[in-house]
């Protein structure tokens, strides 16, 4: 394999856009990055090398059982923490940091309980394995046969928030323990995917907030490189719905609307490069597209990048994003309005959304 004059490889457990976008960010810095498939060879790894992930769980094969348990794994007690639900709530509650009143559901017996204590409308969420709204169902009295005997022990519920807003905080801590975050971001989802970020410096109020509660649990776990962690507002302030210790959908937008990607500066964390504040010149908005035919119409939009991912297209599949960005939000909602006549229907509301965001 190509090897680095300059820096050891990085090898990234996982194959998919994140990787794709890793091996992007290094190259112009001569480092290089090596996605590589689950199923991927068994090889031997250079005694310099550095190993990231771009996903939280992977499956079991020789080459994962090989990477994810190598020395060279830079976070590897982390993963298992925060890929089961349980234990990432475990220590949010440790660290005293606010989080949706919760619990693990053992059995159809708790759901008396839950319905007392936790609350009358609940969201069960799968411990392991569910993204993208898939393994999470709304539950109340009237529905909570749709918990099947199956999932207990492997659920937990947590209260239905019915929040203001939804945000997001990408940040990164290198070996030094020092710290680099980007600006808290506003989230809209859909059907349980995000959809669309707009990053204009609306939230500045929440983002000592959101710095101190994330940079609390990187160093809780000692974690090297980048994370991100999504919340719900609430009456003004801060309720971490979930944590991902890797690269982040919300911060694609920093590709286009930032001096470092959030690609590039978690290649700088974990080679301990250095790396100078981070700059944000500009407004932006990410348009995650999910299940959507290419529309070559997407070129021809100013101040835009356009990342296709390749993939085949199937519903409900992320399959590429398009970063805007400009200084005048006045040139920016014109953009959006642009891409109105360019994607399907169902994307026309949250156009509305982000737009209404940069007013």
């Amino acid at each position: 394999m190509q090897k680095s004059a300059l820096y050891p490889t990085v090898y990234v457990l996982g194959n998919g856009q994140l990787g794709r976008m890793l091996r992007y960010a290094g190259a112009p810095l001569d480092i290089h990055v090596e996605p590589l498939a689950f199923d991927a060879p068994v090889f031997d790894l250079p005694q310099d090398a550095v190993i990231t992930a771009e996903i939280e769980r992977w499956a079991e094969t020789p080459l994962t059982t090989m990477l994810g348990n190598h020395e060279r794994f830079v976070n590897k007690n982390v993963f298992g923490k925060t890929a089961d639900r349980f234990a990432q709530k475990s220590i949010l509650e440790a660290l005293h940091l606010p989080t949706s009143p919760w619990t693990l559901v053992k059995s159809a017996a708790d759901f008396e309980r839950i319905f007392t204590e936790i609350g009358e409308k609940v969201v069960v969420k799968r411990r392991t394995g569910g993204y993208d709204g898939r393994g999470q169902w709304i539950v109340t009295a009237e529905n909570q046969e749709v918990i099947t005997d199956d999932l207990f022990g492997e659920v937990i519920a947590e209260k239905f928030i019915p929040f203001d807003g939804e945000v997001s905080i990408v940040g990164a801590r290198f070996r030094d323990g020092s710290t680099r975050f980007y600006p808290v971001t506003h989230n809209l989802q859909q059907n349980g995917i995000l959809r669309y970020s707009v990053a204009d410096g609306s939230n500045a109020h929440l983002q000592a907030q959101a710095e101190m509660m994330l940079g609390k649990v990187m160093a809780h776990l000692d974690y090297v490189g980048v994370m991100a962690m999504e919340c719900f507002v609430v009456d003004g302030q801060l309720l971490i719905n979930e944590l991902a210790p890797r690269v982040h959908n919300s911060g694609h937008w920093t590709q286009l609307g930032c001096s470092i990607s959030q690609f590039e500066l978690h290649l700088r964390a974990l080679l301990d490069l250095p790396t100078p504040e981070l700059q944000v010149f500009a407004p932006s908005v990410m348009v995650n597209l999910i299940g959507t035919e290419h529309n070559a119409q997407w070129l021809n939009t100013p101040f835009s990048q356009l990342h296709w991912y390749g993939k085949e297209v199937r519903p409900g599949r992320k399959v590429g994003h398009i970063n805007l960005t400009h200084t005048d939000k006045v040139v920016l909602i014109a953009q959006l309005n642009k891409l109105r006549n360019e994607l399907p229907e169902d994307y026309q509301s949250g156009l509305d959304w982000a737009i209404e965001k940069l007013k």
